[in-house]
């Protein structure tokens, strides 16, 4: 039987990635480089559809991009110039074939492909109302939503109805679109989820993060704003503010651990913006210790800026396995039990007898964290302490993040010293919500109106989730997401 990997269990998902580009001879090519790029960012399936102008071209599958994007044949079969692609992990809907995107539809107006990066939280409200209007959905996503949207407006050009569409949805979304000689980036009025801008020589691009640029040789422009609309096409670049403004709520756990280190976003670098976070955390839980040891990969920035401000050794004192996949065989539960070994395994020679700091970026059910601390003391641990890069996980993602229900975070049912007590370490904590404030160069949360988007520490929702009503979330797409206890605040 296959299962899911016990590390995977116990992390909040990343969401997905987008990437685009308008008027390059190898805009496939180009295209699939970005999706290994944004590869962290969605791991169950991978999509492009490009354009000639005239003509659309697709290719999609379950997998990964190395895996299905690594013959000449399928980048030769993406013809034209422009392309979107879509990296994907499922938050809504179920993972199969006909929910993997971009979305393509032949409209009124011509061929239209969107992908999207986020979560509609009115999804099912809409989809209801236009099944009933004679609407046929093809997938349970709430992409697909958008697509119907654009079909039914009565207004007269293909962009105005796009924005007829976004006008009526809500939630979280970083979008790329393609028509006929255009394609089109937008980020929701709040700017919950990244997208840049690039160019390479008289291309244009479009991407989740900076990294996604730098693989193909693209220069930096500048962050999509919260709420623009930008049009790429023979003109250039065409940008439109179609919403009201909002206060920025660009989501901070995309700092913590979503986006890859050598990313750049909304001004900061991830990689120092995680060192920061770990020298805040020494600042505000330092312990007598004899080293810093991250929980590989994702506590190493934090690790080695919680040494630095600490004055220890950063040691690698758990050595990763980067050869074993989202899922493994699981053939009787002795092996279930030595499960986590096969991802990470203690390096005895740099712990055995000390007193050992361990950095991580969150704890979700707790389950790892368990048995990361059993592993480090079984290795000959004098005693283990372990600090969190994040404040404690209290409420659910509806924004794009697939977290457990509510009842499944462990920091939603027990306060910190009965969370370090289930994990078994000496010591257990967290960096508070202000230390995580500052450690982006703001003073401290502003607790009237955030910086940034926090819910899933706050349980303060910026967004209103219509679908979600007391507390409950209803089905969305086709998928049953059960309770999950929510506090909105719009």
């Amino acid at each position: 039987m296959i299962h899911t990997h016990p590390f995977d269990d116990d992390h909040l998902h990343e969401e997905c990635g987008v990437f685009g580009v308008f008027g390059h001879p190898d805009a496939a090519a180009h295209t699939a480089l970005g999706l290994h790029a944004l590869q962290h960012r969605g791991q169950e399936a991978s999509g492009v559809v490009s354009c000639d102008g005239t003509h659309f071209y697709s290719h999609k599958a379950l997998g990964l991009v190395g895996d299905n994007f690594n013959s000449a044949d399928v980048i030769e079969s993406l013809k034209g110039s422009a392309d979107i692609g879509h990296n994907r992990y499922s938050t809504t809907g179920d993972t199969v074939l006909r929910n993997v995107q971009p979305v393509f539809a032949e409209l009124e107006a011509g061929g239209f492909a969107i992908a999207h990066n986020g979560n509609l939280t009115n999804a099912r409200g809409l989809r209801q109302d236009l099944i009933k209007r004679g609407c046929i959905f093809q997938s349970t996503m709430d992409t697909e939503v958008i697509i119907h949207l654009i079909a039914t407006s009565t207004k007269p050009s293909m962009i105005e109805r796009f924005i007829d569409a976004l006008r009526q949805v809500e939630g979280a979304y970083s979008l790329v679109a393609m028509s006929e000689g255009k394609v089109f980036g937008i980020r929701d009025p709040f700017g919950v989820r990244p997208l840049v801008l690039g160019k390479l020589g008289d291309a244009h691009i479009l991407a989740s993060e900076t990294c996604a640029l730098d693989i193909i040789g693209a220069e930096y422009v500048r962050d999509i704003a919260p709420g623009e609309l930008v049009i790429l096409s023979e003109k250039g670049i065409e940008s439109s503010q179609p919403f009201s403004k909002n206060v920025s709520r660009f989501c901070i756990f995309e700092y913590v651990y979503f986006a890859r280190p050598d990313s750049v976003m909304e001004g900061h670098s991830v990689y120092d913006a995680r060192k920061r976070i770990g020298a805040e955390l020494a600042k505000e839980n330092g312990v007598p210790a004899d080293s810093v040891v991250p929980v590989p990969d994702s506590g190493v920035p934090a690790a080695i800026g919680y040494a630095e401000q600490a004055g220890l050794p950063f040691d690698l004192g758990i050595i990763r396995n980067h050869y074993v996949g989202r899922t493994f065989i699981e053939p009787t539960d002795q092996v279930r039990n030595l499960g986590v070994k096969l991802k990470h395994n203690a390096n005895r020679a740099m712990i055995e007898g000390k007193r050992v700091i361990l950095v991580d970026e969150s704890i979700v059910r707790g389950t790892t964290s368990k048995k990361i601390v059993a592993m480090v003391r079984e290795a000959g641990a004098k005693e283990v302490h372990m600090r969190i890069a994040s404040p404690p996980t209290t409420h659910s993602c509806f924004y794009g993040v697939d977290t457990p229900e509510r009842d499944k975070l462990l920091a939603a049912k027990h306060n910190v010293a009965e969370m370090g007590k289930i994990i078994g370490a000496d010591s257990l904590a967290f960096i508070s919500m202000d230390g995580l404030y500052r450690a982006m160069r703001e003073p401290a949360r502003n607790n009237a109106k955030p910086q940034y988007c926090d819910a899933c520490f706050s349980g303060e929702y910026p967004i209103p989730l219509t679908d979600h009503t007391n507390g409950t979330v209803r089905p969305l797409g086709g998928m049953w997401l059960a309770e999950r206890g929510v506090k909105a605040k719009s």
